[in-house]
């Protein structure tokens, strides 16, 4: 049960037990957590309206399960490292970089992988 004290200022001061407290922070939390969805929603919904590439579900869903956008439309055409490798003229381990993030390819390079996996360039260079 909550407590009101009132300072010699006139101020009210509430006493709350932990679990209220933690109760409050958490839907603070959710709240905050959903503003960020309203946001990152109206943000896609606005590109949408634009010239903003849309995914087919299958692989938007590996994109959102945690793959790379390469990595994911690499599985998606049912393509080995191995394969998109050998038919861009790129080195697996340089695949491999790309896929992780841990390079960036150059615009020919994206080019390349793009024309392979038969996919518009836009799917592979938006972030």
């Amino acid at each position: 049960m909550p407590q009101i004290i009132r300072t010699e200022a006139g101020e009210e001061l509430v006493v709350l037990p932990r679990a209220e407290y933690e109760a409050l922070v958490a839907r603070v939390e959710e709240a905050a957590e959903d503003e960020d969805d309203i946001a990152i929603y109206d943000s896609r919904k606005a590109a949408l309206a634009g010239d903003a590439a849309v995914l087919p579900k299958d692989l938007s869903a590996m994109i959102l399960g945690g793959d790379s956008r390469l990595k994911a439309i690499r599985q998606w055409r049912g393509m080995t490292q191995q394969h998109l490798s050998f038919r861009s003229d790129i080195s697996q381990g340089y695949l491999s970089d790309l896929e992780s993030g841990h390079r960036a390819g150059t615009p020919d390079t994206i080019a390349k992988l793009a024309a392979v996996l038969e996919v518009p360039v836009g799917w592979l260079s938006q972030a």
